[in-house]
């Protein structure tokens, strides 16, 4: 179940609800969607989109509360915190529930431009206690890092099931001797979201300082968040050299990661973000080219230890756009990052050890459910 994110969402759809499917559950995705639909072997039900967080919250939350029972599920997988209260009415209704925690909640009420500053911090500390003390009700708690999941140490059943990339769409060459495409001359960016937050004043700024004999692009891939964004890009420099590509499919991004020159990953250093493991880090590492990161102590110790790439400060455009033409001059170095980080993502970073962590915790769940099935039946009885 998700009120906010789009139906195929990487994480929830492609990876979760297929993965399921393949092991033999019958899986329904409750999703902001038009109509219902049935996708391979993940079913569709269709949920309003609210035209605001305020009907999002009071209107979806009873809206989803319905479309759930009616499914009668054994287990119901949830992935936003607006959906707490539902998750709990269907506990308290005997049903399995999972709550999947995408980020650390509370630290990112920090930088929420829409919430009063004088709020944020009693907010903050009010979230982390309702958030934290529902989840033991729970069935079992999903968390897409470890420092997450450790705030929930009262919580029985727990696991991190990280949110690393597929392999299959970044397909290896098939031969060793197969040519490798010739890179373009860009970078991206690929991301649900292109923000400030994000990096996105940053990089194009960085745009305006690389080399000008170089011709390089940069090519931006998601939507911009405020839509209004790219009118304050667009009185920098290095806009010239920016291209807005949209939001892409997985085909398509796979396709621009494979042909760059260097994958960017420039979240500034909030809260949330430090500890985060954005799934972008790892794409690029799987489409074998080199990673220009935030020099952040999880991420550095990732690219340090796969030598995939560069770190940066990334509130300094003139440290960002150093790194882009250390890599554009040095070819063959920026290839042998590339094949680097690929070799990592294929021995450690990739779905498949996560996907056997989710199904050993949904085997393990099914199977507790089940017994307590058992116990009320015999009780009845």
């Amino acid at each position: 179940m998700t009120s906010v994110h789009p139906p195929f969402d990487v994480r929830i759809f492609h990876k979760q609800c297929q993965s399921l499917a393949r092991a033999g559950y019958r899986v329904t995705l409750i999703a902001p969607i038009e109509r219902d639909q049935q996708c391979g072997d993940v079913f569709l039900r269709a949920f309003p989109r609210y035209a605001n967080r305020f009907d999002r919250v009071l209107k979806g939350t009873l809206a989803m509360y319905r479309s759930a029972r009616r499914e009668n599920a054994d287990i119901y997988h949830f992935h936003d915190p607006e959906l707490i209260p539902v998750g709990l009415l269907l506990r308290a209704g005997g049903k399995g529930v999972i709550y999947d925690i995408h980020e650390d909640l509370p630290k990112t009420i920090s930088y929420k431009s829409y919430i009063p500053a004088w709020l944020r911090i009693p907010l903050q500390m009010s979230v982390r206690v309702v958030e934290e003390f529902a989840a033991r009700f729970f069935s079992g708690v999903i968390a897409a890092t470890g420092p997450i999941v450790e705030r929930f140490s009262k919580v029985e059943r727990r696991a991190v099931v990280h949110n690393y990339p597929m392999l299959e769409e970044f397909p290896a060459n098939s031969t060793d001797t197969a040519p490798e495409p010739e890179p373009k001359n860009y970078v991206a960016y690929v991301g649900a979201r292109i923000t400030g937050g994000r990096g996105a004043i940053e990089m194009v700024q960085a745009m305006g300082l690389v080399r000008p004999d170089l011709g390089l692009q940069l090519r931006l891939a998601g939507a911009f968040d405020p839509s209004n964004l790219p009118q304050a890009l667009s009185q920098l420099p290095g806009w010239r050299q920016t291209k807005a590509l949209g939001v892409l499919g997985r085909t398509e991004i796979a396709q621009l990661l494979r042909r760059a020159r260097a994958g960017l990953v420039l979240l500034h250093p909030e809260p949330n973000y430090l500890n985060s493991q954005p799934v972008k880090l790892f794409e690029y590492m799987g489409a074998a080219i080199p990673v220009i990161a935030s020099d952040f102590p999880v991420w550095r110790n990732v690219i340090e230890s796969a030598g995939c790439g560069l770190l940066v400060n990334p509130l300094d455009p003139t440290s960002i756009a150093t790194a882009i033409d250390y890599l554009c001059t040095h070819p063959k170095e920026a290839a042998e990052m590339g094949r680097r980080g690929r070799a990592a993502v294929e021995g450690r970073y990739n779905w498949a050890g996560e996907e056997q962590r989710l199904l050993d915790f949904y085997g393990e769940l099914a199977g507790l459910e089940q017994d307590l099935v058992s116990e009320h039946q015999e009780a009845r009885a």
